[in-house]
């Protein structure tokens, strides 16, 4: 995600939310320092051990309360998000509904996931039994991005709060009171919980630096790589273990065999939904040579009828973060006079905080636009001979995020050629509204996962147990009193169980 947190002017205590479309002041929110952060993690541990405590079946219950609560006041939530975020309201609520599909299956599968296993323990130890336990961390801070602000952090919150842990959350300064709705709701669905079990802090960068510095058991971040590695060195203090996921350069390989119209459709939609400022979305196109301009110009007829703005018949809303939209502009310069050219748009689609759709071909794959996340409305097309040459130019990045495939016959075989966390085939981002599917990456896209069973995985500590069920006569391993006759019969023994692999 190529955002940065932005810093708060010295003295100043409390935090203005605008709408990003005309500049409207929305809510103000007080900030909070070391001290507050460090107050509200106290309270998370307070709560912690009653959380904690409860059965799977009580936090399910609690959990699945809040969902209801969401939907109740979803009309409340739509326009907020519309207002504090820009994108149109069907967005806010499509948006609302993977929140709840999320929620839903985080409150239903932790016990599946998560309750203790018997293992074997093998026939050198058959005389012991073997447990496998999953403990929550404790308190787990989350700093949210503003693309999606309910979503993303979502797949961090529901699922610790799944696992027994508590949050403290630190919404985007972009979507504050978004973030303080969502957990507000939390609260009212569940009254009888003690305080503490999932609060917010709201601020800028310094607060989620404090809460990095905070007592917490393990930190969840979105946002950019160049803040995410900032996080990870100061976690490192405190060797707090670090949940990144800092978005992508993804690409789309359309194979010759594909349906052209539902890959253009696809391409179209995910390369703008947004504004492009979706971090698993469209950004770098590559489509066999031999249907290459149907493919263009099916996708620059698309987006010739979508445009941005803020009232009920736009497709997307304005530009959230207003310093994104200096490198939406520099990408297309940059793309344009290193031998690129704009089939679609161009600078002159810069409107103010709209972005008019912008497709570029035969970008240069040196250049900005190619090389580094725009998120923006824009995207790059480039004709390739073979699938191989498209899998080696999708895979040469320094991101591993999300990546997309279109073939009639062989999407699901060039999708395991990629190096990517996730790979979506004949569809765009289907892996994202998947709950059981993880979601994350590598490189630069960051550290760990979210979602299903590996994102509950992440909010745990393994802890493991052997027990010894009774003793084998004569044969003492683990214990000074181990004789000779033992170790002859394992010198025995080992060859017959592993000496024996051909």
């Amino acid at each position: 995600m190529s955002t940065t947190e932005s810093t708060a002017v010295a003295g100043e205590t409390t935090l203005t939310s605008v709408n990003p479309a005309n500049g409207e002041v929305i809510a103000t929110h007080p900030i909070a320092d070391q001290q507050a952060v460090n107050a509200a993690v106290d309270r998370a541990r307070g709560a912690a051990t009653t959380w904690g405590a409860l059965t799977y079946a009580e936090r399910k219950k609690y959990l699945l309360r809040w969902a209801s609560r969401l939907v109740a006041k979803s009309e409340e939530l739509c326009d907020l998000i519309h207002a504090e975020n820009g994108k149109p309201r069907d967005d806010a609520f499509l948006e609302l509904l993977l929140t709840l599909e999320h929620i839903a299956w985080a409150a239903k599968n932790a016990e599946k996931v998560l309750k203790p296993r018997k293992v074997s323990p093998g026939a050198l130890m058959s005389n012991f039994g073997a447990y496998l336990e999953q403990r929550p961390l404790g308190v787990i801070g989350v700093i949210g991005p503003w693309n999606y602000p309910i979503f993303t952090p979502n797949g961090s919150i529901a699922y610790a709060l799944a696992a027994g842990n508590t949050v403290v959350y630190k919404p985007s300064e972009y979507s504050t009171s978004i973030g303080n709705f969502y957990t507000k709701a939390f609260a009212e669905a569940n009254p009888e919980l003690p305080d503490g079990v999932f609060v917010t802090v709201n601020g800028y960068g310094e607060t989620g630096a404090a809460l990095v510095r905070s007592d917490i058991d393990k930190i969840a971040f979105t946002g950019s790589a160049a803040t995410g590695k900032k996080i990870m060195a100061a976690a490192a203090d405190r060797l707090t273990p670090v949940l990144l996921e800092c978005g992508g350069k993804d690409a789309v390989i359309v194979a010759a065999d594909a349906d052209i119209k539902a890959a253009a459709d696809a391409v179209a939609y995910g390369a703008t939904m947004n504004s492009g400022q979706t971090c698993a979305g469209v950004e770098r196109v590559y489509v066999d040579a031999s249907i290459r301009d149907e493919f263009v110009a099916e996708v620059k007829k698309i987006l010739s009828d979508v445009h941005p703005g803020s009232d009920d018949k736009a497709a997307y809303g304005p530009m959230t973060m207003p310093s994104q939209i200096d490198i939406v502009r520099r990408h297309i310069e940059d793309a344009l006079k290193n031998g690129g050219t704009a089939v679609l748009g161009g600078p002159e689609s810069i409107k103010g905080p709209y972005i008019e759709p912008v497709v570029l071909v035969d970008v240069d794959e040196n250049s900005a636009a190619v090389r580094e996340e725009t998120f923006g409305p824009t995207l790059t097309i480039r004709s390739v001979r073979s699938v191989d040459e498209a899998v080696a130019l999708a895979n040469d990045s320094t991101y591993s995020l999300g990546s997309t495939v279109f073939s009639r016959k062989h999407g699901l075989e060039i999708a395991r050629r990629l190096e990517a966390g996730a790979t979506s085939v004949n569809a765009v981002l289907g892996f994202a509204a998947i709950s059981a599917l993880p979601f994350g990456g590598g490189r630069d896209s960051g550290i760990g996962r979210i979602h299903g069973a590996p994102g509950m995985l992440e909010f745990t500590a393994a802890h493991s147990i052997a027990v010894q069920r009774f003793q084998i006569p004569g044969i003492a391993l683990l214990s000074y009193a181990r004789t000779e006759s033992t170790m002859k019969l394992l010198r025995r023994v080992v060859p017959l169980l592993h000496g024996r692999n051909k």
